[in-house]
């Protein structure tokens, strides 16, 4: 397994960069999925004849996993290089929906929980970090815009994963097209058999093509110095160690959490809820599930696009600049959402769309962050450290958004006002997301690690 190793992966001279973000995104495309779950979620609701909340649980695991996942092997990945550390995400990504699979066919919720909450989220945590910091030593010209290719795909994948799924639940359930119809258990068993295989390819792909650059290498033309003379962008270095033990580190983290929990409520229930604001007095929706399923789809090119346009966009205006657009702004489309989204479905659409660029623009902009404050030392490990977040608001979001809903009435009974109390709830944490980014500033020099670690391996390894 040595061709697996970070020295059989460094790049001959004159090798193009532009050919590594679709290494990135064939990872990264393939985990997205994870913003699809809301496809099957009523028929795995029907399945087990369990509540949101109980099946809302396998998407706070996998996040949850993610977010650990990437913290523990965030070091181990910067330091064995990203072939094989998507090579394993490869197979524990694939090996949770057989697992999954498992659970359905038989019956059994924990393995549901076991297979695409628990292994595939380890898979999860370690394919999505695994391309983020060899990019943005590809591009430290354009940090932004680095992440925002490797993290776009991410938000991308439910835009495959979504009509792909909904595809094969008709073709693998003879009683697809009714009206009312919902897919059975054996359907959903059989999609996640379908989605391990293909997956499984696409990924290994991704693994085999990714290459890292030479010690020393620069962009042609590249000036050093124009990036360091930005405010906030240190020219010095932080490790993965001492990164946690610092102020900014944790305003960060409450920024991404906050960001992230917001947007996480909409997407985790986004087919049902689109449905549930447009009910009729007779119990009907205006929206039909082939609609609905359009919708997440949608979301999903707001999330692909935000990650990328916004990513993009903080390399001109700054980080902290663009989080103030995310949280701020977010607020108060929150906020009109919850008081006013079921007036119109072009309004509730255009809100949703423009709350989930936020959303995947937060993610994609964070790791160029994390450059600007600690430096490229460690800032993948950093990185993987800082999807805690993600895990916390993996829990947060749809608990949130499942226990206002589940106290409000039944699934398929519930209207837009049901939605307010979770919606408005969502509004008062991206304010605190608003505060905690003010008070990002330059990381004290105490924390600076020598002029020599960035490049020592002795140093990294002890690091690691």
């Amino acid at each position: 397994m040595g061709w697996l190793d970070r020295e059989h992966t460094v790049a001959p001279p004159g090798f193009n960069r532009w050919l590594i973000p679709p290494a990135a995104l064939a990872v990264h495309l393939c985990i997205g999925q994870a913003y699809a779950t809301s496809v099957y979620k009523t028929a795995l609701v029907e399945h087990f004849d369990a509540s949101l909340t109980e099946i809302g649980i396998i998407f706070s695991i996998a996040i949850v996993m993610l977010g650990l996942s990437a913290a523990v092997f965030g070091t181990w990945v910067d330091t064995n290089g990203p072939r094989k550390a998507m090579f394993t995400a490869a197979l524990l990504w694939s090996g949770g929906f057989l697992v999954g699979a498992a659970g359905i066919f038989t019956e059994k919720l924990w393995l549901v929980y076991l297979g695409y909450g628990v292994i595939g989220g380890i898979g999860l945590g370690i394919g999505y970090i695994s391309p983020v910091s060899t990019l943005i030593k590809w591009f430290p010209d354009r940090p932004g815009l680095a992440t925002g290719m490797a993290i776009m795909g991410f938000g991308g994948g439910a835009l495959i994963a979504s009509p792909l799924s909904a595809a094969l639940l008709n073709a693998y359930d003879p009683e697809s097209g009714g009206q009312g119809w919902v897919a059975s258990g054996d359907a959903v068993g059989k999609l996640f058999l379908t989605l391990a295989v293909v997956y499984l390819a696409y990924m290994l792909f991704g693994a085999f093509t990714i290459k890292v650059p030479a010690d020393g290498w620069k962009p042609e033309g590249f000036d050093p110095s124009t990036v360091e003379t930005k405010a906030l962008v240190t020219k010095n270095h932080v490790s993965a160690n001492n990164a946690i033990r610092t102020r900014q580190f944790w305003l960060v983290w409450i920024v991404l959490f906050c960001n992230v929990t917001a947007g996480i409520g909409i997407l985790e229930q986004a087919a049902p809820m689109i449905q549930d604001f447009f009910r009729q007095a007779d119990g009907a929706s205006l929206v039909t599930a082939g609609v609905a399923g359009g919708f997440v789809g949608l979301l999903s090119i707001g999330n692909m696009g935000g990650r990328f346009v916004w990513s993009t966009t903080s390399d001109v205006v700054g980080r902290k600049r663009i989080y103030m657009i995310y949280l701020g702004v977010g607020a108060v489309l929150y906020t009109v959402l919850a008081l006013f989204g079921s007036s119109s479905t072009l309004l509730f659409v255009l809100l949703a769309f423009v709350i989930i660029s936020f959303y995947g623009g937060g993610f994609a902009t964070v790791p160029a962050y994390l450059r600007d404050l600690f430096g490229t030392f460690q800032v993948g490990a950093i990185h993987g450290r800082l999807l805690t977040a993600w895990s916390a608001a993996g829990i947060a979001g749809p608990l949130i958004v499942n226990a206002f809903l589940d106290a409000q009435g039944t699934p398929g009974e519930l209207t837009a006002q049901a939605y307010q109390p979770a919606l408005l709830t969502m509004v008062a944490l991206l304010v605190v997301g608003f505060v905690a980014n003010l008070l990002v500033k330059p990381v004290d020099a105490r924390y600076h690690e020598p002029d020599t670690a960035s490049s020592d391996p002795k140093i990294l390894a002890k690091e690691a």
